[in-house]
């Protein structure tokens, strides 16, 4: 069996979508796949409500500009203050392409392993309760150990 990681940097719509696509593609082949949250990247993981726990200013800050939700996410390219996300997401559908929610959904049905970088969850201001469920929590040393025994390694 193969091992791929990839680390998701990015908070962009397209970028999230890409790499839960390239995830669960690899997955579908009977690969091991590790994805790894980490700064921006953190904004797909949240859950849409308020922010939970006790945070510094700065954190608050960082938690009130990021979007609530994977589907809220911007797009790397034309995003025109949310437009250009909202046509992504019209064509998506009427090609029947699966949404970034949808996408993490079969990431999580087939296994694949989402960890949340702890050490930015700090800087961000994001805490676990902000975070969708069935996900893991470490930091950079846990990605280190499974990119050593990846044969494929990704930043996005």
């Amino acid at each position: 069996m193969a091992k791929k990681t990839i680390i998701v940097f990015s908070g962009e719509y397209d970028k999230v979508m890409a790499a839960f696509v390239i995830a669960n593609g690899a997955a579908a082949m009977d690969d091991e796949v590790t994805m790894f949250f980490t700064f921006w990247g953190l904004a797909a993981l949240r859950k849409p409500g308020n922010a939970a726990g006790r945070k510094t200013g700065l954190q608050k800050m960082f938690s009130a500009m990021l979007p609530k939700r994977a589907e809220k996410l911007g797009i790397s390219k034309f995003n025109f203050a949310g437009l250009g996300r909202f046509m992504m997401k019209k064509v998506m559908k009427a090609a029947n392409v699966m949404s970034v929610t949808d996408l993490m959904d079969t990431a999580r049905e087939q296994g694949i392993k989402i960890i949340a970088c702890t050490m930015s969850m700090d800087v961000m201001g994001i805490t676990r309760e902000e975070l969708i469920d069935g996900i893991e929590y470490a930091g950079v040393a846990t990605y280190l150990a499974e990119a050593d025994e990846g044969n494929v390694n990704l930043f996005i």
